[in-house]
């Protein structure tokens, strides 16, 4: 989660400064939750916080017993029964449970670690605050195979979780999504700060100069190799999006030629119906079948009816955010 990059940038400075910091981690929540497993709150000891496990109706309450963990050197689940009156506080029609886990911060050096050396997982001991990072092939002493186990699982997933059996939860700390918009064009002027905004790591490609250039996309990783050179060198994977928006055969076709060859989880082009059979029937020429094809999400974005390029950016940014999430794929009516 891009917030809690945020949140471990913060620890680490606090950290540096001499401070003790705790960290708060949602563990288990009720259905309509506003902050999902793994969302972390950061307490300094001048009661100074980042984050937020709930949206505000328990922070007060998590702080408080953030700051006593840490200064008592223990850890502690935290079981809270929302009332109705608090979720409505915050938004939600009712309340249910949410169970927190406080204790001590790791140094620094490890949370850069979390940072830094990605995918990587966090294991700590709910009885005793002591943790262990794993990576996604490696193994540590002292945990059991099942741990290890639900620890890689859990990468594999993305998805932290607690093991029960052995009182532990496991934190995942993934490198961000990353999305490729092909064509420096007016949407993707939109769609690039929009997606960086929710935590993509956002890259434009497009070798025509006059298109991809600082002024046009300030703050933007921009690449001016032709797009399928773009791609090979940046490698799309389970958790990369692909957006073809140039309307241009010498452009698009080899940016999803190589898209479909990786495994980025979405693919999109823009374009009619009537120029993506056109595209289709180009694809085929290239080798590629109806199941490779049918990866594409054409034309690109949720069927919001909108049409100026800030309400296509977002129909595109929506389904690639559904399609991380396992969401099936709606067509227009």
């Amino acid at each position: 989660m891009a917030d809690n990059d945020h949140i471990l940038k913060q620890a680490i400075v606090w950290l540096a400064a001499g401070k003790k910091v705790g960290l708060a981690t949602v563990i288990g929540t009720w259905g309509s939750s506003p902050r999902p497993t793994g969302s972390l709150l950061a307490v300094e000891e001048g009661s100074e916080f980042v984050g937020s496990v709930s949206g505000g109706c328990i922070e007060g309450a998590v702080v408080e017993q953030t700051l006593a963990a840490t200064r008592a050197g223990t850890s502690k689940v935290l079981d809270f029964g929302i009332s109705d009156s608090q979720a409505w506080e915050v938004g939600l029609a009712c309340g249910g449970d949410m169970k927190v886990l406080v204790h001590g911060a790791p140094d620094a050096a490890t949370l850069r670690r979390l940072l830094d050396d990605r995918p990587i997982a966090m294991v700590t001991d709910m009885a005793t605050g002591a943790y262990t990072l794993i990576d996604a092939a490696g193994a540590a002493a002292g945990l059991s195979p099942e741990v290890l186990s639900e620890a890689r699982r859990a990468l594999a997933e993305n998805q932290s979780r607690v093991v029960e059996s052995t009182n532990r939860f496991v934190a995942v700390y993934n490198p961000p999504l990353r999305m490729v918009i092909v064509g420096a064009v007016h949407i993707a002027q939109t769609l690039a700060p929009m997606a960086a905004l929710v935590g993509f790591a956002v890259t434009v490609v497009d070798p025509r100069h006059s298109f991809a250039t600082a002024t046009r996309f300030p703050g933007v990783a921009l690449s001016d190799e032709w797009p399928d050179d773009a791609l090979a060198l940046i490698r799309p994977d389970s958790r990369t999006a692909v957006v073809t928006l140039t309307h241009d055969p010498k452009l698009d076709d080899p940016a999803l030629a190589a898209a479909l060859r990786s495994d980025a989880y979405y693919i999109g082009a823009l374009g009619s119906r009537r120029t993506h059979a056109k595209r289709v029937a180009r694809l085929k020429d290239m080798g590629f079948d109806d199941a490779a094809i049918g990866r594409i999400r054409a034309p690109v974005g949720l069927p919001l009816g909108g049409r100026q390029a800030a309400e296509i950016a977002v129909a595109v940014l929506a389904e690639a955010i559904a399609a991380c999430y396992g969401e099936p794929r709606r067509q227009p009516a």
